[in-house]
């Protein structure tokens, strides 16, 4: 398909301002609200068994619709969906901020993660059309990758310094003046690039099948948490997203214009990616999870403390994302920056595996919170971009929906299967010691019981913590097997030939752009083939030698 080149958007970088801090508001929610849970369950009455519909009714919401969302902005457009999204969003926390009822309130959480599934994918696809050059896409991506990185911690703080200096209600309004502001830059600023819309028609079996399975399968985790693996109902709900989302693959595969289209997913660096960064997030969960308890339970945190202590955590992922993702993914493999940066994030859990009861924040914490930052900020940034690099432009949105439903999947299965991991280990540590703890007077026995109970605790955490660091190192494997891209660097031609017999040449050897030189004749480029511009000789890059199809960055017609 022939490409034609055009001026980049000369507002494409304060677009990029409003379209982070639109991001940053979508995740913001995904922890903002646990810290102010317990505050409005005593203002509105919520039941106990209730208590948990505020953070599953989002997370239904927002994990079954991704997909769709994702294919929505493709089909209005990335700016309309991202505007919609926006204005639906800060409609929600209103009526949820305003909330007089449990009712009222999980509607409110419900219709957020609606609008989320529409602002989010869009969010993201429009960076992936409106930055194509390779270095302006990495410091891009670098800003996108912290705020996605850092955002859960920020909501940490956030939600601690609302609730108590304020109230539980101003960790929905908060997002308002977000919105408002994002939605008025995107006005002024956001400019889609002509052609990259996807005007087929929606594919509504694929949309029923893709969010039922969705639903089911995030509500399954969701369940599993509360009631147990082996609960009649949770069974039945894995079965049922299993079924449904094995009837989504073949629908797919058989449609003309496909919800999904399944060259999305199977490309292999793509869905190293994703699969990758699924792994890595069941990790950052369990660590936000038992890292808060064990702070404000153990520690005797407040909230806002136990926010602030995620800080360093935050700046490491900045640091990682725009300061080593950014600076590097225009100079070496995508997969040199993700499984390294999931090393050393796994380095940093396996040194928080040391906690205990009395454990100082400075020599344990502080250390392990940086190096998990560093990690992550450097392996999630060039990670984002590849999902959506040479995607074409009518894929975009559904190509980063996909990147969403991989986290939230991973959201869901991190929070069910380290939590279940965290009780048994606590439940056997209790068992193992009850006996030596009972001894002693009344006194001496109720301060061994809180002692032997805070032990219990710390135990179930460590427990979980092992698990995640074993979770990460499979991600670092995931990423050095499944992703082999080149670097993010070159525009490349594709092609499925051995190599780039007739193909220009390059500077370099992992295949970028040759300046000043023509464009080859005959060229079936593999990965390292790539084209030279504007008219004269290269000078001297490679011809391509692996026969697989290379990624293609296709500008705006």
């Amino acid at each position: 398909m022939p490409t034609i080149e055009t001026r980049p958007d000369p507002q494409r970088w304060k677009a990029l301002a409003f379209i982070a801090l639109a991001q940053l508001m979508v995740v913001l929610d995904a922890t903002i609200v646990n810290i102010a849970l317990p505050s409005a369950q005593t203002d509105l009455g919520i039941t106990d068994g209730n208590r948990q519909w505020v953070i599953t009714a989002y997370a239904l919401a927002f994990g079954g619709l991704l997909l769709a969302g994702g294919r929505i902005a493709d089909l209005w457009g990335r700016r309309r969906a991202f505007l919609t999204g926006l204005g639906g969003f800060a409609l929600a926390s209103a009526l949820g901020g305003a909330a007089s009822s449990t009712a009222v309130l999980l509607g409110a959480r419900a219709l957020q993660g609606v609008f989320g599934a529409l602002l989010a994918p869009a969010a993201l696809s429009l960076l992936a059309v409106m930055f194509t050059d390779a270095r302006e896409r990495a410091k891009a991506f670098g800003v996108f990758g912290a705020i996605a990185g850092g955002g859960g911690a920020i909501g940490l703080i956030l939600g601690g310094l609302l609730t108590e200096y304020l109230n539980w209600r101003w960790t929905f309004y908060v997002n308002i003046p977000f919105a408002v502001v994002a939605a008025a830059g995107a006005l002024l600023v956001i400019r889609e690039p002509a052609g990259a819309r996807n005007r087929s028609r929606l594919d509504v079996p694929g949309v029923l099948l893709a969010t039922t399975g969705l639903v089911s399968l995030v509500y399954a985790f969701s369940r599993a948490e509360s009631h147990g693996w082996s609960d009649g109902f949770t069974v039945g709900l894995f079965a049922a997203a299993g079924l449904l989302l094995v009837a989504f693959v073949a629908v797919e595969a058989g449609v003309r214009h496909p919800l999904l289209p399944l060259r999305v997913v199977l490309d292999r660096n793509r869905g190293g990616v994703y699969l990758s960064l699924g792994l890595a997030v069941i990790g950052m969960f369990g660590l936000f999870l038992f890292l808060t308890y064990y702070l404000q339970v153990v520690k005797d945190y407040s909230p806002v403390m136990t926010g602030l202590a995620f800080l360093p955590m935050v700046a490491g992922m900045i640091t990682g994302s725009t300061q080593i993702g950014a600076r590097l993914m225009t100079r070496v493999r995508p997969r040199l920056l993700m499984a390294p940066g999931f090393l050393v994030a796994a380095l940093g859990l396996l040194i928080l595996t040391r906690i205990d009861v009395d454990t100082p924040y400075t020599t344990v914490i502080l250390p392990g919170l940086v190096l998990m930052g560093l990690g992550m900020g450097s392996a999630f940034m060039p990670g984002m971009s590849l999902a959506t690099y040479g995607v074409e432009p009518r894929d975009a949105g559904v190509a980063s929906a996909m990147v969403n439903t991989s986290q939230q999947v991973g959201g869901a299965i991190g929070t069910a299967l380290l939590n279940t991991v965290a009780a048994g280990a606590t439940t056997a540590y209790v068992t193992a010691h009850a006996a030596g703890a009972a001894t002693g007077g009344t006194g001496a026995a109720r301060a061994a019981a809180e002692t032997l109970r805070l032990q219990a605790m710390v135990h179930g955490f460590t427990t979980a913590i092992w698990w995640a660091f074993t979770i990460l190192l499979l991600a670092a494997a995931v990423a050095a097997v499944l992703v082999n891209a080149r670097r993010q660097g070159a525009t490349v031609v594709a092609g499925t030939g051995r190599g780039g017999s007739g193909g220009t040449t390059g500077d370099d050897r992992d295949g970028a752009a040759g300046h000043d030189g023509a464009d080859g004749r005959g060229t079936t480029t593999g990965q390292d083939g790539a084209r030279a511009q504007d008219g004269s000789t290269g000078r001297g890059g490679p011809e391509g030698d692996e026969g697989q199809a290379a990624p293609v960055p296709v500008l705006a017609h």
